[in-house]
């Protein structure tokens, strides 16, 4: 069993998943954040790899993103960087992405670096499902990688269905077409997130883009499994000089 099925076992409601970016707010930070989430209360940590032309990212995860490839950040640096993160941190690590880099990387030799360090799934948002279907699910599947498909409230039916039995983990519900960061109105989305929880889909659901506080994450848990935050906690972080009371000041407003 992955570490994220067992956690959705144990844990049903409210279940926190933390973006951050590798790298940032220093090259040799990405550590000392995720222990400081996970001390914090975070129940995934969500690791973003930054990438120059991201296409869902919001201007602020895009700075931070600018930052740690000006500190010097690149997929190579950030596997030797986890090499020791199974020493302390134990909540499920999920790698945030787009193709373009991890295929210059090369594939097969990512998802096998990856799940060397303890790496417990991928979330590629450009990644097609036929691709998938056909080339890189089973590279995933041989090296135990849990992949996460994106829905939007734009999504049938139908293809809803179809990517809740592809993925694995959790499903990751966008709130609303459109980058992250941007502030929304949760009680807008209710319908939508009504829609998810009547499926009874086979995976768990999280909700990410617009969730920044104790108010929105309650009110995406209401319907689903927990919710994922990226921008807040980036600007958290952004200029802080110490990022363990930094985290513990922002997550304590919302655990």
């Amino acid at each position: 069993m992955s570490r994220i099925t067992e956690l959705f076992k144990r844990k049903r409601e409210r279940v926190l998943n933390v973006y951050c970016t590798a790298g940032f707010p220093r090259l040799d930070s990405t550590l000392e954040v995720m222990q400081a989430l996970q001390d914090g209360g975070a129940d995934l940590i969500e690791l973003g790899m930054p990438y120059s032309d991201p296409l869902a990212d919001g201007p602020v995860i895009q700075a931070s993103s600018s930052v740690a490839l000006s500190n010097g950040m690149t997929i190579a640096r950030l596997f030797e960087q986890l090499a020791t993160m199974r020493q302390t941190v134990t909540v499920p690590v999920l790698l945030m992405g787009y193709m373009n880099p991890v295929l210059q990387y090369g594939f097969e030799k990512f998802c096998e670096a990856a799940a060397r360090c303890g790496v417990d799934g991928l979330i590629l948002p450009d990644l097609p499902i036929y691709e998938f279907e056909t080339e890189y699910g089973s590279v995933m599947r041989r090296y135990g990688l849990d992949f996460v498909f994106l829905v939007t409230p734009e999504t049938s039916p139908e293809r809803i269905r179809k990517v809740d039995s592809l993925s694995s983990g959790f499903l990751y519900a966008v709130s609303s077409s459109s980058t992250t960061g941007k502030d929304k109105d949760m009680g807008e989305q209710e319908a939508y997130f009504a829609r998810l929880k009547g499926m009874n889909l086979n995976n768990p659901v999280l909700v990410g883009f617009g969730i920044r506080d104790k108010a929105t994450f309650e009110a995406a848990s209401r319907y689903v499994n927990g919710a994922i935050i990226g921008t807040a906690y980036i600007r958290a972080l952004d200029g802080a000089t110490d990022i363990k009371a930094a985290t513990k000041k922002f997550l304590s407003g919302i655990v």
